[in-house]
């Protein structure tokens, strides 16, 4: 995919050539500026980049600019658009708007307008062909450019990317390390000559994709594994270490823990998206990280974030459009029909949805890591699947299957997630889709099942709407009688159950026994004349007709279903 931006070399070669790299003399330490000073050295310096510089560096495959754009206007940062809340007030901020295509030109106008008294820069979002003209005169009345992304680039990556060119340009003047074929390695090599100790580079999937190679370096047997293995041994404290590492903003160190050496550690970032951690062992002896320490462990970080970027962008560029097609299955919106044709999916087959729930613990990063995780496992045995991250719920896409294959395919996600990621991920099977346009049912009824597990309080990890059933039935009963109440809902029986609460429990619990009076005395801890009584009461006063079976039927219901 060309995006305008000089490439530069791909991770996939670094693991094949590190023997050779390690017969090399240690390169220089990599000296980062300091974040005080601008490159003058004379205060301050904010990230900032002309908007026409972005521009040339995303590529015409990536943006297309309407409207005049300021030769001297410049992007300081990205703020997301969200029409239920105020604008911010960011000078110098790209505007972006994901769901643009959703507003009439009137609302743009008044978008346009208004983001251009807040002295933003531009506005990002995307449009139809048909539309372009009319974005285009908006741009030019309100007098702030309108940036159209393409629609094969994700809102994820976009962000990621203007990310990374802001993050990159206060540090291009002093980025002197190698940029050969080993850079990722010459940044290890740069960070142990600083610590003291072996340092490792990994992906999200805990993969060694670069270390150190200093002599004299501290190692342990933990390091050394790995980076024979290239991937990072299982260890009880891993899970908690890298949730939090990849939450945190800040470098974290970690004391010494049984044969692990100390070690400091920090994500590695493009914007918001995660990509990976950064390890470094360091002196036991040392109690506190130095300034100089955090900044250069930062900027390792930002740049190794700018290689793992580009890699991503040439081993991913197909998978791109295929995200943003399904996301558009998702949404129900502008469906062409060829979708699973474009995704690979034979249209006779159909296509399964999975969805998962992380509950409460639906932080961005985490959510990132399950579907790289997800996506990775699902190409395995499904090489058509697509995952996404979508309202804090992560969706895939495989081409159908028997149900007995699909739990023999997700029945190991549990655990492996509840290990990698943390426990409380539910699973919903909401069915297969014949057409594309079914998908977004699916992914509402997917919605459904998540909502009334977690009403239910069950134990149960896998939902599929066989084992929900009775309940869903019973809402979809509810919502029509709450909705025609007046046909539907017996005021006899409201009055019962308002004015005689104890008199309807019990012709509750007698429906639900089959008209057993023993069991039902049972299950309400009272003697089975008791329940005589009060059965014989509620016919009297609400005049029910309990002997009739479709009166029992539709008395059941609406005890059953209606509070």
């Amino acid at each position: 995919m060309n995006t305008g931006v000089p490439p530069i070399c791909a991770l996939s070669h670094a693991n094949e050539a590190h023997e050779a790299y390690d017969a090399r003399e240690p390169h220089e330490p990599y000296d980062a500026p300091d974040a005080h000073e601008s490159p003058d050295g004379s205060g301050p310096d904010t990230p900032s980049l002309l908007l026409s510089e972005l521009i040339e560096h995303l590529g015409r495959h990536t943006v297309t600019p309407l409207g005049r754009v300021d030769p001297t206007g410049r992007v300081l940062g990205t703020e997301f658009y969200d029409a239920l809340d105020e604008l911010t007030d960011a000078p110098g901020g790209l505007l972006i708007v994901p769901s643009g295509t959703h507003f009439d030109a009137s609302h743009l106008a008044e978008l346009a307008a208004a983001i251009a008294d807040l002295d933003y820069c531009a506005i990002a979002m995307k449009c139809l062909d048909e539309h372009e003209p009319v974005l285009a005169a908006i741009a030019e009345t309100a007098g702030i450019p309108i940036l159209r992304v393409a629609p094969r680039v994700s809102w994820g990556l976009f962000e990621a990317l203007v990310g990374r060119l802001l993050g990159e340009q206060r540090r291009s003047e002093d980025a002197h390390f190698d940029r050969g074929a080993e850079p990722l390695f010459a940044l290890a090599n740069s960070l142990a000559g600083l610590f003291g100790g072996s340092v490792a580079i990994e992906d999200l999937g805990r993969r060694i994709i670069a270390y150190s190679s200093v002599p004299g370096q501290a190692i342990d047997s933990l390091r050394t594994r790995g980076i024979l293995a290239r991937r990072v041994p299982a260890s009880p404290f891993n899970e908690d270490q890298y949730r939090t590492v990849i939450r945190s903003e800040e470098p974290i160190k970690y004391p010494q823990l049984d044969d692990e050496l100390p070690r400091v550690a920090y994500a590695i970032r493009a914007g918001a998206l995660p990509l990976g951690t950064i390890w470094a062992i360091y002196d036991s002896e040392v109690d506190h990280l130095t300034p100089e320490q955090v900044e250069r462990v930062k900027s390792a970080g930002a740049i190794a974030a700018a290689h793992m970027l580009d890699d991503i962008r040439v081993r991913e560029a197909g998978q791109i459009p295929r995200e943003e097609r399904f996301r558009t299955l998702l949404s129900g919106t502008d469906v062409t029909g060829t979708e699973f044709t474009e995704l690979g999916i034979p249209d006779e087959r159909g296509a399964q949805l999975l969805a998962f729930s992380l509950g409460e613990n639906d932080h961005p990063a985490t959510l990132a890591q399950l579907r790289s995780s997800l996506q990775r496992q699902l190409s395995l045995l499904h090489p058509e699947s697509v995952a996404v991250a979508r309202r804090g719920r992560v969706y895939a896409i495989i081409a159908d299957a028997p149900y007995e294959q699909v739990r023999r395919l997700v029945d190991p996600l549990v655990p492996m997630f509840d290990r990698l990621i943390g426990p409380g991920i539910t699973i919903a099977l909401p069915g297969r889709a014949q057409r594309p346009n079914e998908i977004a049912r699916l992914r509402e009824q997917a919605d459904v099942l998540f909502e009334t597990a977690g009403r239910l309080g069950g134990a149960d990890r896998i939902l599929t709407v066989a084992q929900l059933r009775p309940q869903l039935v019973l809402d979809r009963v509810a919502g029509l009688m709450a909705q025609e109440s007046a046909t539907l809902v017996d005021p006899r029986l409201s009055s019962l159950a308002a004015e005689h609460p104890q008199l309807a429990e019990a012709v509750l619990h007698w429906c639900q026994a089959f008209g057993n009076i023993t069991r039902a005395a049972r299950e309400l801890g009272v003697h089975e004349n008791t329940v005589r009584h009060r059965l014989r009461r509620a016919e009297e006063i609400a005049e029910l007709p309990l002997g009739d079976p479709d009166m029992l039927l539709v008395t059941w219901l609406q005890l059953r279903a209606l509070p």
